[in-house]
Formats: structure tokens, sequence, C-alpha cells
């Protein structure tokens, strides 16, 4: 099977970077995955990416070394099934809140005995003809952290078996405790909770990563010991273009 180069980069002690692809364009998402990101994230929750959308992303992706990775729109079985029938390399599921609704998850990801993924992954099979045997342990199941009741159990969260990676959205995150939703938190109070997450997850041998959107601060959180840092995403460097057309204003 094809490798997982994020796993890769682990073993060795190496962080990942990540950027984040709302557009539905496979032409945008390729020209990214040409500029030497670890990694990109199709995301189907917040753009406006249908399934036909996804799989063209993911085509694009492939043509690059970056690990192409799925954010499904919600913790739904067919829904996972379908990412990574698609050729997703890891999934992320968003607003996990317990341990359950992460075992729910994580099963519908592997094939069994460790899950009751259905079998037939279709375009994934060009990752490999070993794909059925091997993807258990390629697959990256990540936990998208980003509520008070994620954190609340994030320690029971992270001990699920197959589970690679919890995932921080600090702006749910900080408005579900009450405070400011927002990236690149800096209040003490979401900075506290966003530690115990990256604790949680040293604690139980799986990976960390957050989503951040500048470069700055992505820094400070490789440097804090997450795994995994979404540096940017495509709107915000289509957005940049704001910038150069000031200077004709």
């Amino acid at each position: 099977m094809r490798e997982n180069k994020l796993r890769t980069m682990w073993a060795s002690g190496r962080a990942a970077t990540n950027v984040w692809c709302h557009i539905p364009s496979s032409y945008a998402t390729e020209v990214i995955a040409h500029q030497g990101w670890d990694s990109l994230t199709v995301d189907t929750q917040h753009g406006p990416i249908g399934y036909t959308e996804m799989v063209a992303m993911l085509t694009a992706i492939a043509t690059t070394p970056a690990v192409p990775l799925v954010r499904v729109s919600w913790n739904n079985p067919g829904e996972v099934m379908r990412a990574a029938d698609a050729g997703a390399m890891g999934v992320i599921c968003p607003t996990v809140n317990t341990k359950a609704e992460c075992e729910q998850f994580v099963g519908a990801l592997r094939y069994a005995p460790l899950g009751y993924r259905s079998l037939g992954p279709n375009r994934a099979r060009f990752l490999g003809d070993d794909y059925t045997a091997t993807s258990n342990d390629t697959i990256l199941a990540i936990a998208q952290i980003e509520t008070a009741s994620g954190l609340e159990n994030v320690e029971a969260i992270a001990s699920v078996k197959g589970l690679d990676m919890l995932y921080i959205g600090p702006s749910d995150l900080g408005l579900s405790i009450g405070r400011e939703g927002r990236m690149d938190q800096t209040d003490a109070v979401v900075v506290a909770a966003i530690d115990r997450i990256l604790k949680a997850a040293k604690a139980a041998r799986i990976k960390a990563g957050i989503f951040c959107v500048d470069p700055a601060y992505s820094k400070a959180m490789l440097a804090k010991g997450f795994d995994l840092v979404t540096v940017l995403s495509d709107t915000t460097l289509l957005s940049a273009g704001a910038n150069v057309r000031k200077q004709f204003v």
C-alpha cells in the first residue's frame, strides 16, 4: 500500500504541516499540493464541496507527495467510509464529544476485527493491491475536539483503540467553553484547554494536531509539541490578493 508519509515523519520525530481546502476545485487543490506542504485537508464540513468534487480533489493531491486528508461533515459512519473509499489517507471527524462517539467514528474507518467498515474500497484500491490487508495500519483516524463536552471527556476519547490523533478546533472550542470563538487562541482559559488536549494525546501515545491561521502561531504550536499544524487555507491564500489590491487604491 502507498506509504502514509505523515506516519513516516512522526516515526522519525518530525512534525507535519497542513493546508485546508474549502474551494471545490481540483485545479486549485493541485496547485497548492505542488507547493511542498506535507498534507492537505479536503473540508466537506464548512466548504461547498460535494462527493464528486472531493474525489476530484483527492485525485489532484495524489499527483504529489502530499498526504490527502478529508474532514467529513459529521460523525456519520457512511460518510466516513465513503471518504476512505475515495482514497483519503486520513479522515478527520468533527465534534467528537464522548468515548462512544469516538468508537463509532474509528469503527467506521477500520475493517474487522478492529471495526465495522464495509469492504469495497473502489477508488482507494489505487493505493495498493494490499489495501484491505494494510489500511487499518495506514489510514489515520483523527478525532476533532472542539466542545466543552469533548474537553471534559478528552482523556477517555484519547484511549479509544485505533485512534491516531486528537485535532483541536480552537474557535468552536473557545465558543463552547464561554470564551471568544476565534483561531490562534491566546486567551488563558482556552490555552489551558488546548494544553489539556495536547497532554491527553501525549499520555495516550497518539498524535495531536491544531488548526491555525498564522504561520508564526503555527510555529509556536510546533514548538509546544503538536505533531501536525494547519498553517493556512486556500481561501486565506485567495483573500491575500486583497493586500495587493490595496496597493492600487
